[in-house]
């Protein structure tokens, strides 16, 4: 399979070489990205993408010094919804019956379902389950740049507090969760890029249920 293939090529890339990536595959890395799957289809994040290199300088230090920030084509910066509320289930499920040209109460027992659910919970719980759906995409746009040979680098090892801070996500009703830069691998710098790719084996990962 392709994919298999693509996910043995990828590795965690600790040095980028600056190289642009063309916007078109970009393009098809956020795509990939927003088809992913999400808890009742309701994509509770936003991702976004960053190629300012002064911004990008910035956020550099908060993500304690590594290089594949600056050295990367495009930052990107998947953020959570901080909370479910009224207003954005609505508009998730009023945007659902408009694209498919359903009557308007169309998801209404359903909707009133959810809110029951998530309107009554913590803030702190529903932004880990938000958080939880960023991750899906998360993981989809890796494959897919490793599909279309872009390296990238996944990173939770940031100061969420301070990128928030600078990119004012907190005016937004959003909280960081992950990064994700993408670029070219330095092959000539890069200590990991020959490194054996190491996983734990199949038969103690999969508990197989007969």
């Amino acid at each position: 399979m392709q994919l298999i293939e693509a996910l043995n090529w990828r590795y965690a890339t600790k040095k980028m070489n600056g190289q642009a990536v063309p916007q078109e595959q970009v393009d098809k890395i956020l795509t990939a990205a927003r088809l992913a799957p999400t808890s009742s289809g309701l994509q509770p994040f936003k991702v976004i993408v960053i190629t300012n290199p002064d911004l990008k300088a910035k956020i550099q230090p908060i993500a304690y010094g590594q290089t594949q920030i600056s050295d990367s084509s495009h930052l990107l910066v998947f953020a959570a919804w901080d909370n479910y509320s009224d207003e954005r289930i609505n508009e998730i499920f009023n945007h659902t019956v408009a694209e498919r040209g359903l009557p308007e109460n169309t998801f209404d027992d359903y909707k009133n379902r959810l809110k029951s659910t998530y309107l009554n919970r913590p803030a702190s719980v529903n932004f880990e389950h938000a958080a939880r759906q960023a991750y899906i995409a998360f993981g989809v746009a890796i494959a897919a740049a490793a599909e279309l040979k872009v390296d990238a680098t996944p990173m939770e090892g940031f100061d969420n507090a301070a990128l928030d801070e600078l990119l004012q996500l907190p005016q937004q009703g959003l909280k960081s969760v992950t990064l994700l830069p993408l670029g070219y691998r330095d092959s000539e710098n890069d200590w990991l890029v020959n490194q054996k790719k190491v996983r734990i084996p199949s038969e103690e990962l999969f508990l197989k249920i007969a």
